[in-house]
C-alpha cells in the first residue's frame, strides 16, 4: 500500500547537492528529490524526457539557444536529446521524473555523477 509522502520531511533527511534522492516509484519511473546550487554539467538524456519540478527557490536551465528560470511552484520538461545545464544561485529544492537507472549527468560523466537508486 502507498504512503503519504512528507517532501520537507525527506529533503531534510539528506544535505548534499547535484545528488538525488528516490522517494518515490511508479512503474517504470521515479520521483527523486535534489537540493542544487551552482552549476551543474552540460549534459542531454538521449532516450528520455526529464522533468524539473521548483519546490522550493529559483533555478535557471540553461540551454544552447537561450535559458529558462523556474520559481518554486513551476516545472519544465526537457525533451530527450536537448542539451541542457541546471544553475541555481543560491539552494533551490527540485523534484524530477525521469526513468528508474537515468544517470544525472547523461553521458556526460564528470565529479557530479550521482549514485542511482539512493532512497530516502
Amino acid at each position: 500500500m502507498s504512503k503519504v509522502i512528507n517532501f520537507k520531511e525527506k529533503f531534510n533527511k539528506f544535505e548534499d547537492h547535484w545528488s538525488p534522492r528516490v522517494i518515490a516509484e511508479m512503474n517504470d519511473y521515479q520521483f527523486k528529490l535534489v537540493k542544487v546550487e551552482g552549476e551543474f554539467v552540460w549534459h542531454d538524456h538521449p532516450d528520455t524526457d526529464e522533468v524539473f519540478i521548483v519546490m522550493e527557490g529559483i533555478l535557471t536551465i540553461e540551454f544552447r539557444d537561450g535559458n529558462v528560470t523556474l520559481q518554486s511552484g513551476e516545472m519544465y520538461v526537457i525533451p530527450k536529446g536537448v542539451e541542457h545545464k541546471p544553475v541555481a544561485k543560491s539552494e533551490c529544492k527540485i523534484m524530477i521524473v525521469e526513468p528508474k537507472g537515468i544517470v544525472n549527468t547523461g553521458d556526460s560523466g564528470s565529479a557530479l555523477t550521482a549514485e542511482n537508486d539512493i532512497w530516502v
